[in-house]
């Protein structure tokens, strides 16, 4: 079973890779807003695992995920924010 999940994480590894360098620069402002949004949803699992309070080992990892999460969250509107500023019209 292991084994399947590592390889089907390089599968998606290399299909996102292939994926992100076919994007043209027009669509990188809507595509990190999506990626926000699953980001978002990831900070809900994330939550989810932190609070479910069985080990602590797996409580230490949903707080870890939680934060990792939140700063991919924070930096990718950071970023949107700033690519958004780029197309604004200077009076």
């Amino acid at each position: 079973m292991m084994m399947l999940l590592l390889v089907v994480f390089v599968l998606a590894m290399f299909l996102g890779s292939e994926i992100i360098t076919k994007v043209p620069p027009t669509l990188h402002t809507p595509l990190m807003s999506g990626s926000n949004a699953i980001s978002g949803i990831t900070v809900v699992g994330a939550l989810v695992a932190a609070g479910a309070g069985n080990q602590w080992f797996a409580t230490t990892l949903g707080f870890l995920a939680v934060m990792f999460a939140m700063i991919n969250v924070v930096g990718g509107y950071l970023v949107t924010h700033r690519m958004l500023g780029m197309f604004r019209k200077k009076d």
